[in-house]
């Protein structure tokens, strides 16, 4: 698969890390030759020094052979006509990142695909989302839906009285009778672990689970831990995500928004009738305490300094606030939540490259899903006719270690598959896997 990517800045370079490392035909375009230079240091990719918006420079790239562009400049007015140049010149498909979320309307969509856009992803609509999910799932590290609930993946940190603790999976089997719900991996420190039998559990161990609706309160109760209602909000910094964010919980929430230029807050509040605008420096503790910080809920940092926003959660949490979120750049810094004391480490960048990363997927993919801090993704696969996946039970389908089929939904109802289940044609299967085996995966599904 011929790929281009335009923009190599971070949601560019981490798309192109992911996808070099399956053997996929990457052109990255950019005009900063310094940065291209490292980044072809780092990984086995083309690299083309110039203007994206330039028709020679399309050309140099063989635009015409292209499977997928992908323009993620931090200009949106360049990936919206790079993507239109694309597709004139012969590009099958195009995605173009925005800020300007008025262009997702429904109303626009003919318009936009006339004019050969396929696709448009907002990293900040994306993060502002998957707040809310996890706000909405209080005691979930991690939350994710897979055909509006029928099955669900979420992270949960086990107690310490936690009734799983020192105790393998197939000790605790008996919590599970009825086998409406799956272990599937667990995140120690910096460690991923695809569970299996015999692996033990430890107090703080983040295990992630699939589950039916049905039993996900159950499961709750088993790690030792209980859902609490979450009522006062406090968001740091009046970014485009803060915004966002305040914007899609002020009608379910007492939200209250800090934002420390006096101009942003004039204008926040002019958007936000249901929110309260505060302007004080989110770095002052005495001044979040004077707004309330001990009566709060959740806290959600999302200024755009990673130190802050890191710190500032630390804080919270040391005033008893029962769920932070913080919004890091540094990548590298998101393996750090379970040990930091935050409950959730967000990057929208890596949201919006996950996202964006299903269309290269091979076999036919509905929905694709990143673990927060975990090297694994979850695919959602709809079951070809005649694929390897359908030729004999799943305990028998040599599937890597390193990888799971956690779940199945048929004819509209989820349910856990287990040793002789056996997929057929129609089957959603929701599969787990460490990044490292989801080219092996994929044949499985072809």
């Amino acid at each position: 698969m011929k790929i281009i990517i335009t923009g190599a800045g971070a949601v560019g370079f981490h798309l192109a890390k992911m996808m070099a490392s399956e053997h996929q035909d990457i052109y990255l375009i950019d005009q900063n030759a310094d940065r291209l230079n490292y980044i072809q240091s780092n990984i086995d990719i083309f690299t083309i020094h110039g203007d994206a918006k330039s028709i020679s420079v399309l050309k140099e790239a063989k635009v015409e052979s292209c499977d997928l562009l992908i323009a993620v400049t931090s200009s949106e007015e360049t990936n919206l006509l790079v993507s239109i140049l694309a597709k004139k010149f012969g590009a099958k498909r195009t995605i173009a990142r925005i800020n300007n979320l008025e262009l997702k309307d429904e109303d626009n969509a003919d318009l936009l695909e006339s004019l050969g856009i396929d696709e448009l992803i907002s990293p900040v609509q994306l993060a502002s989302e998957e707040i809310k999910r996890l706000i909405n799932r209080s005691v979930f590290t991690d939350d994710h839906e897979f055909e509006g609930g029928k099955l669900t993946v979420f992270g949960i940190s086990v107690h310490e009285k936690s009734a799983l603790v020192d105790k393998t999976i197939q000790e605790s089997s008996y919590l599970n009778p009825d086998l409406n719900f799956k272990p599937i991996a667990l995140h120690r420190k910096e460690d991923t672990i695809i569970v299996n039998a015999n692996t033990k559990i430890k107090s703080h161990d983040i295990i992630y689970f699939i589950s039916n609706p049905d039993s996900i309160d159950h499961i709750i109760e088993i790690c030792g831990q209980e859902c609490f209602e979450i009522r006062n909000i406090m968001i740091l910094g009046g970014s485009s995500i803060g915004y966002q964010t305040a914007k899609i919980l002020e009608h379910e929430y007492n939200v209250t928004l800090v934002e420390k230029n006096r101009e942003r807050c004039e204008e926040l509040a002019s958007e936000l009738k249901e929110t309260l605008i505060i302007n004080v420096d989110g770095r002052n503790v005495a001044a979040l305490e004077e707004e309330g910080l001990a009566d709060m809920d959740a806290f959600i940092a999302v200024t755009a300094d990673s130190e802050s926003n890191i710190m500032s959660s630390l804080v919270a949490t040391n005033h008893n606030v029962k769920k932070t979120i913080a919004r890091v750049e540094n990548i590298d810094y998101i393996h750090l939540s379970q040990n930091i004391g935050i409950d959730t480490l967000i990057n929208k960048k890596i949201i919006a490259a996950s996202n964006i990363f299903k269309y290269v997927r091979k076999g036919d993919v509905t929905a694709i899903a990143n673990l927060h801090g975990v090297d694994a993704e979850i695919i959602e696969f709809i079951v070809k006719p005649g694929s390897k996946v359908t030729q004999l039970p799943i305990n028998r389908l040599r599937f890597p270690r390193t990888a799971n089929i956690a779940g199945v939904i048929r004819d509209n109802v989820g349910f856990i598959p287990f040793g002789s289940f056996q997929l057929k044609e129609g089957d959603r299967a929701v599969v787990f896997s460490l990044t490292e085996s989801i080219h092996l995966i994929e044949k499985y599904f072809q």
